[in-house]
């Protein structure tokens, strides 16, 4: 006997659309007493689908924002790969700025994109061959989008749909299996190397990829960004559009700061000064630092391998966290233990960049009591090992 493929249908019903308001704040650790009162009532299996959905949905306010989350539909490869709604409405405004009317949204998940899209008056036709992401697509963009202008989703295989007419693409190749995630952009489904392709014949169009893509893998004939949002680097994209130089960006969200390359050389090597830098993560990854710095006229440095910048007076800047730096000290653990008790010292943030050691472990060794917070980075100072122990600036 052939099972039948899953459907979003029985969640639709008024029954399904009942009990998932029913469900929607449950506790996760109450779900089997709560299942079992459910199951009196209503079948075994949409009572598990609603749950199921409840427990996505929750996970999925950290992205979409409650309002939005608990009208959409998910799986669980949908809620870790689908794009943030405030980087999803970025690129879309980025197209819209592009002159762009039409996307064909290619290996569209569960619409976190196409919904974007449309927001920004944007025509849709997104496509997935997932049958059951697919129709949760659809769903996701009526809900959300249900003002906007044409939205399609259907179901195909996103190497062999007809391309014909596609005025725009956007690709997101999927970047994970089972096993986990994918760093082969070859490994991609489809591959970069196709998205890149199909790009440049369309003429115009984004690519999303994971931002730890090497730089030389960019085209030369395709724009990079890098996007973060609330510091954490979030991912890449190739754009590829008529005049468009091939520039690379770092975007950070939600305050919308952007710096481009201008090939500038890397900031020389100096001593630490009083404050410490600590740049974006679209900025390192983009390899922007000094585009980055130009406004901090004394900064430089700690080590040319490594991103911590410092200087001697505070500069403010979007694409780097200052912090005053009271300590610059060879590693020793048991210095920066007596150092952290003289002063109080009972929680201590860990930051590094060319160290070895482990923050949890570190924390353990120095068994911190105290009333006082401070900030160690753990780093190479001119290549020696350093803590610099310190404090977020104020202001």
């Amino acid at each position: 006997m052939t099972e039948e493929p899953p459907t979003l249908a029985p969640l639709l019903t008024p029954e399904g659309q009942a009990l998932l308001a029913q469900v929607r704040d449950h506790d996760p650790a109450h779900e089997l007493a709560l299942a079992t009162r459910l199951r009196r009532d209503h079948p075994a299996g949409l009572v598990s689908a609603a749950l199921g959905q409840a427990r996505l949905r929750q996970r999925a306010v950290a992205k979409f924002g409650a309002e939005d989350a608990h009208r959409m539909y998910f799986t669980p490869n949908g809620v870790e790969q689908a794009t943030r709604s405030a980087v999803a409405a970025h690129r879309a405004a980025r197209l819209r700025a592009l002159g762009v009317r039409r996307v064909t949204d290619l290996c569209c998940g569960i619409g976190g994109d196409a919904v974007e899209l449309a927001r920004a008056g944007i025509s849709v036709m997104a496509v997935d061959k997932d049958p059951l992401t697919a129709e949760i697509a659809a769903a996701n963009v009526h809900a959300l989008a249900p003002a906007g202008p044409r939205a399609e989703v259907v179901c195909a295989d996103a190497t062999t749909y007809d391309l014909a007419g596609a005025e725009a693409l956007f690709v997101d190749p999927a970047r994970r299996r089972g096993s986990g995630r994918v760093f082969d952009p070859e490994a991609y489904a489809p591959p970069l190397s196709w998205a890149i392709d199909a790009v440049r014949r369309t003429g115009l169009g984004a690519i999303k990829i994971a931002p730890g893509i090497p730089h030389e893998l960019v085209p030369d004939d395709f724009a990079a960004e890098w996007v973060s949002h609330g510091g954490d680097v979030k991912e890449a994209v190739l754009w590829h559009a008529p005049g468009l130089p091939p520039t690379r960006t770092a975007t950070l969200l939600p305050e919308g700061a952007t710096v481009a390359s201008h090939d500038l050389p890397d900031p020389a090597v100096r001593a630490p000064g009083g404050y410490l830098y600590e740049p974006d993560g679209a900025v390192i990854r983009a390899h922007l630092i000094a585009e980055a710095v130009t406004a901090l006229p004394d900064a430089g440095l700690l080590d040319g391998t490594i991103a911590y910048v410092t200087s001697d007076t505070l500069h403010r800047t979007p694409f780097a966290t200052a912090y005053e730096i009271t300590d610059v000290l060879p590693f020793n653990l048991k210095r920066l233990k007596a150092l952290l008790r003289e002063r109080e010292v009972g929680i201590l943030t860990v930051k590094k960049r060319g160290s070895a050691v482990e923050p949890e472990e570190l924390r353990r060794k120095l068994k911190l009591k105290g009333r006082n917070e401070a900030t160690v980075f753990l780093t190479r100072v001119a290549g020696a090992p350093s803590m610099l122990l310190g404090k977020p600036a104020a202001g």
